[in-house]
């Protein structure tokens, strides 16, 4: 087998795809593992088991030798939801639900949002450096909800890169972790690498060294909830799963998260999602302009919230 994997500490049942889809990370599609349980090349406690099969604390899950398709081609999709904010002739300033991947990967067969975007835009096809990131200049999680910032034009994606390159594109966040701080604000600048131990997660090292790259994280507390604490942060570089690793780092794991969260948590309470939300956006444009967008917590955050008040 290529990998075995303990299931650690879980408040009730959860769906064996399900939990692989945060185990694995990046690069595994919740339907391309379906397909592998279908195939039987991912069975629990040495049983072959079904799509639907509901794991508990101990189970063991052996997955084995399973290499994710690559896609070579993009399908625009008009049934990929997405949120206009903003149209321009340069950019779009959309809004990503949570669960949606903006481009794919090794093992995503399902649509994407740039496939969703290109069904009405078709001319972002053109736009980048990466046939299959037409537009694309930073992305957000699969369950990470918000604001995003699409290129419409080549002059524009490389004004857009060079921004981000050298930090002067704004990104603000909304993150409930568990737990109360014990300080208004602070700034967090573990360097990040990719894990030895676990695929698809980002570890937080005390130093840099070869393999770990600059992560600046900065954090405002909002509210103080029983038992989690809301927050405000500012992301100064744009590292895969910086806020998730960074924060988890500090002691404080976003809820929901079940990729970064210890494994005995004594947090019973939890969403049907990553509670993070990408809530604010600003840069100033190729003419001058400042353009700052604001997107409020979506519904389920905001529920979830009045539960614990």
């Amino acid at each position: 087998m290529d990998r075995e994997i303990t299931v650690p500490h879980i408040e009730q049942p959860t769906r064996l795809d399900k939990f692989l889809v945060q185990e694995l990370g990046s690069g595994w599609s919740r339907t391309f593992i379906q397909q592998a349980i279908k195939n039987n090349a991912i069975k629990v406690n040495e049983k072959k088991v079904t799509v639907h099969h509901f794991l508990k604390e101990g189970d063991v899950i052996m997955v084995g030798v399973i290499t994710p398709e690559v896609r070579t081609e993009l399908e625009p999709q008009a049934k990929v939801p997405w949120k206009l904010i903003k149209e321009t002739n340069d950019f779009l300033i959309i809004e990503k639900p949570t669960g949606v991947i903006v481009h794919p990967a090794p093992g995503i067969n399902e649509p994407t949002l740039i496939e969703g975007l290109l069904s009405k835009y078709p001319e972002l096809k053109d736009v980048g450096d990466d046939p299959m990131r037409p537009g694309i200049v930073h992305r957000l999680d699969r369950d990470v909800s918000g604001l995003m910032v699409v290129a419409r034009n080549q002059n524009m994606f490389d004004y857009l890169k060079r921004l981000f390159k050298e930090r002067e594109i704004t990104k603000k966040y909304f993150a409930l972790v568990v737990g109360h701080l014990n300080q208004p604000d602070g700034v967090i600048n573990f360097p990040l690498a990719r894990s030895r131990n676990k695929h698809g997660k980002m570890a937080a090292r005390a130093k840099s060294d070869s393999d770990t790259r600059e992560a600046v994280t900065k954090f405002e507390l909002i509210k103080l909830y029983q038992p989690a604490s809301l927050l405000k942060i500012e992301i100064e570089t744009g590292r895969t799963h910086q806020i998730r690793a960074h924060l988890a780092a500090l002691g404080y794991p976003i809820v929901g998260d079940n990729l970064y969260r210890p494994k005995k948590l004594n947090f019973k309470a939890t969403p049907e999602r990553l509670f993070l939300h990408a809530t604010e956006l600003s840069f100033v444009d190729q003419n001058g302009e400042n353009q700052t967008f604001t997107s409020p917590l979506p519904q389920e955050l905001n529920d979830f919230l009045n539960k614990l008040s």
